[in-house]
């Protein structure tokens, strides 16, 4: 039978590659029940599951909650009577027993592509959130672990390549901070064409319309563009660079919390 401690791995293991998971641990049980408390089952997004609550009917409904609860971001409790499956029990076992469902999600990722005084400032902001960060810039100098320390990881080199190594899926926030229109362009349709959560481009309204522009005669749809937020940031009359990223942080936040999960 698989342990507590395998099922604390797999969970692990699961937050490792940006899953979002499901424990459902047995809290209390009273009288005869297949598992007592402290039996523990994980439950992956596509119904798979490690370890076991008692298995059969009830387990099964578990499983169907636990998926349920991903999807919505929300722990829950369920209570099962064992008693009549004629009045709709799920088991005939002669007790009754609490299960406690507990929704794990993986560390949200943001990407910040460009990372002049306003990037570090997002870098070293999120970091502090709780985010995984790359950092990527084209500009070796800037680009430098030793000076972007709050980055999990740091891209160098031709932003194309950077890109593509980011690992940008569902989990991911973009935004673009980079010092003009010609490298935005260049690198949006890049980012648009991935999976990412939200992509964010700093800047003056001007200067995205300019941009907007160029992308749509370069033949990005208009339902890709509009994926784009910008200006990036909440509205809080910023200037200094830790101002701009507390901006832009407190808007990925709000994003956070607010929006269902992409499982």
């Amino acid at each position: 039978m698989t342990t507590d401690r395998e099922v604390a791995r797999c969970l692990l293991e699961a937050l490792d590659q940006g899953c979002t998971v499901a424990v459902a641990s047995v809290v209390t049980t009273h009288r005869s029940v297949p598992r007592r408390a402290g039996a523990k089952m994980l439950v992956y997004p596509d119904s798979r599951q490690i370890g076991t609550i008692g298995g059969g009917e009830m387990e099964a409904r578990v499983r169907g909650a636990a998926i349920e609860a991903m999807a919505t971001r929300r722990s829950t409790d369920l209570d099962f009577d064992l008693l009549d499956p004629q009045r709709g029990d799920p088991g005939v076992c002669g007790g009754s027993v609490s299960v406690h469902l507990e929704v794990f999600m993986p560390q949200p990722h943001l990407v910040v592509i460009g990372c002049g005084h306003v990037g570090a400032a997002v870098v070293e902001l999120a970091h502090w959130l709780g985010f995984r960060v790359t950092a990527i810039d084209d500009r070796v100098e800037v680009a430098d672990p030793e000076r972007l320390t709050d980055a999990d990881v740091v891209l160098s080199g031709p932003f194309e390549d950077s890109v593509a190594k980011a690992g940008i899926d569902e989990w991911t926030h973009v935004v673009l901070l980079t010092r003009n229109v010609a490298v935005d362009a260049g690198l949006l349709p890049l980012v648009l064409d991935s999976q990412a959560r939200s992509i964010g481009v700093m800047g003056s309204a001007r200067r995205w319309a300019t941009t907007r522009q160029a992308l749509a005669e370069a033949g990005v749809a208009s339902d890709q563009l509009d994926r784009v937020v910008s200006p990036v940031g909440s509205e809080i009359a910023a200037e200094t660079p830790a101002e701009i990223a507390l901006s832009i942080m407190a808007e990925l936040v709000e994003l956070r919390r607010r929006e269902p999960s992409p499982e």
